[in-house]
């Protein structure tokens, strides 16, 4: 997915962020951030944090995102909530998703 950042406005930011995305071949350009958080990885999993806590629980692997290390326990991604539209038409809400890991987005969920 190619993501555009820029500035960006609404009810939940006001700053820089995704500006333009493409979808589905398309380019949307989005209208307004409805909402912006942050997601860290379960960090409570870990075979670090058992250990800690003394659980017995039996792990096979570790519990990672793609692309992070089985030490990391700060794994965080980005998301926003943001309302875009292709020219005048109605539009949709869209959440998407910056993995700081990878460095890349995703599209998490759709309402067009």
């Amino acid at each position: 997915m190619e993501v555009r950042r820029g500035w960006v406005e609404g009810p939940a930011h006001r700053g820089e962020g995704p500006e333009q995305f493409l979808w589905r071949g398309r380019l949307w350009k989005v209208r307004a951030v409805l909402a912006h958080w942050v997601e860290t990885g379960p960090w409570w999993q870990s075979s670090g944090v058992r250990a800690v806590i003394g659980s017995d629980e039996a792990s096979t692997a570790p519990v990672t995102t793609p692309g992070a290390t089985a030490t990391d326990l700060l794994v965080e991604r980005e998301l926003w909530r943001v309302e875009a539209g292709r020219g005048a038409d109605a539009g949709g809400v869209f959440d998407l998703s910056f993995d700081w890991t990878q460095g890349s987005w995703q599209l998490v969920g759709c309402e067009d």
